[in-house]
């Protein structure tokens, strides 16, 4: 792959570039991603996030090496992909997808535990990725506990 294909996906299509929170863009860029994903069976879903996070742990690496950057600001595409696992599992709707919104950018942001621990340990693309997928995780779980009280 060119240098330039990993700079445009690694940047979620240039929205790493934004010069205000690189990060909350390219989960923004995220949303009609999960809205399109929300139509396909749930193990079509799953079979697509497990076939991404290996794809998406080698392009924000290889970004990395690129920046000559441990974890570059612009690249987001591990924002896309922690998302998406937020709401793999959830109906699409716009008070869920703002829950998830909301909710993974905090756990993104606070990197509890593990998260923050990984993102310390691990370098290269699995390093960037992993802790936007524990984000998502924490988020998706945290959407299923609100479901589950009838909050959304």
């Amino acid at each position: 792959m060119s240098p330039g294909a990993v700079r445009r996906l690694a940047s979620g299509l240039g929205a790493g570039f934004s010069p205000v929170a690189p990060g909350t863009t390219g989960t923004l860029v995220a949303i009609p991603l999960a809205w399109a994903l929300s139509a396909a069976p749930v193990w079509v879903r799953l079979g697509l996030l497990l076939a991404a996070l290996p794809f998406g742990a080698w392009v924000c690496g290889a970004a990395a090496l690129q920046d000559r950057d441990k974890d570059p600001g612009w690249v987001v595409l591990d924002e896309i992909l922690g998302f998406l696992v937020s709401t793999a599992f959830v109906p699409a709707g716009p008070a869920t997808y703002l829950a998830a919104f909301l909710l993974f950018r905090l756990f993104d942001i606070i990197k509890p535990p593990p998260a923050g621990g990984i993102d310390r340990r691990l370098s290269g693309g699995w390093g960037i990725l992993l802790d936007d997928v524990f984000a998502g995780l924490y988020t998706a779980l945290a959407l299923a506990l609100l479901g589950q009280l009838g909050a959304l």
